[in-house]
């Protein structure tokens, strides 16, 4: 049941939602109450408003395509609820080695190939070793030379490290909030929310792209999906990427076993995604391989326009390119450029 909006604040959402396509309305300073009357408006009247503001900013039929490679996998010390790569708990998940540089250029080459514009490198890290980080900027480098857009995940930063990767080349930087202020406790222990603000400013200030997004599905209330929200467009600049991602639920973690999120509040989040972050790239992640073509098909439909593509991502099954490219061809999308990203 969606609850309805009381006149004031429905009048408020209704203006800004509308005046969202001129640049001279972005907003960062959306408040918790706001975010939760644009959740609680009526499927098609979200839908109707998303779209409309996609498409100020965007063709609506062009889709960015991203690769991510797990460049070091296992072994993290981090206890994240959700997360199959950590150490704590008995996933399967083995702790390897940071891969060496010509098998990710190789991996990166065929991520090219397959016609990828972004190439996403992550390693299970609480945070860089700076020795380990050279050989990341070693990457990044050769992954930019490939012509290809480059994007890592790799913990915490310093400010002297972010400045590192940024003179490497490094485009974007990933670090998810992962959900809102209040519930962040329920799921992380081993870092504060206030540790994940202090990177983006990092990564940020050194003059790197940020691409941060959250994760739904973790058992979060209908508040905790609007608190992620509003504190994503709050920021005093949008994140460039914003990845919505849909729990894995991985035997062996904390979370496997929670109660799954109805589709239409998954849509519903990438719907507000786009309204309060009008020009930024709303990345349909984690999450595909389990579902329908019809629920991928109103993510589009309500502003998405990214994804990853390939057989997994970092160590969870994500759906093949054959897949996405029947379902891009029966909905009549097409990848994007790389200079669109």
């Amino acid at each position: 049941m969606v609850p309805a909006m009381d006149s004031i604040t429905s009048a408020a959402v209704l203006g800004a939602s509308r005046s969202l396509g001129s640049d001279s309305f972005i907003r960062h300073d959306w408040s918790c109450e706001e975010v939760r009357a644009l959740f609680a408006l009526p499927f098609p009247e979200l839908m109707f408003r998303a779209q409309s503001i996609h498409r100020c900013h965007f063709d609506p039929a062009e889709v960015q395509i991203s690769t991510l490679l797990s460049i070091k996998t296992g072994g993290c010390p981090e206890d994240c609820a959700y997360c199959p790569q950590s150490a704590k708990y008995a996933t399967g998940v083995k702790a390897e080695k940071l891969m060496s540089l010509d098998a990710v250029l190789e991996e990166a080459r065929a991520a090219k190939d397959a016609g990828a514009s972004r190439f996403c490198m992550g390693a299970a890290w609480r945070e860089p070793k700076d020795r380990d980080l050279e050989q990341v900027c070693a990457m990044v480098e050769g992954v930019r030379a490939l012509g290809l857009e480059s994007c890592a995940t790799l913990g915490m930063l310093t400010e002297t490290q972010a400045k590192r990767l940024k003179r490497s080349g490094l485009d974007y930087y990933n670090h998810n909030l992962d959900t809102s202020p209040e519930f962040y406790g329920d799921v992380i222990t081993t870092r504060v929310y206030q540790d994940r603000l202090d990177t983006l400013s990092a990564v940020r200030n050194a003059g790197i792209h940020v691409c941060c997004g959250g994760i739904v599905g973790m058992g979060e209330s209908d508040d905790d999906r609007a608190g992620l929200i509003a504190t994503l467009a709050s920021l005093p600049q949008h994140p460039e990427s914003v990845p919505i991602n849909m729990l894995v639920q991985v035997e062996g973690t904390p979370l496997s076993g929670t109660a799954g999120l109805d589709p239409l509040d998954f849509v519903r989040t990438i719907a507000v995604a786009r309204i309060t972050m009008p020009k930024s790239m709303v990345r349909l992640s984690a999450g595909r391989e389990d579902m329908s073509d019809e629920t991928q098909a109103l993510c589009f439909l309500a502003g998405a326009n990214s994804i990853f593509c390939g057989p997994k991502l970092l160590t969870t099954a994500n759906p093949g390119r054959d897949r996405d490219m029947r379902l891009f061809d029966r909905l009549g999308l097409k990848p994007m450029g790389p200079e669109a990203g």
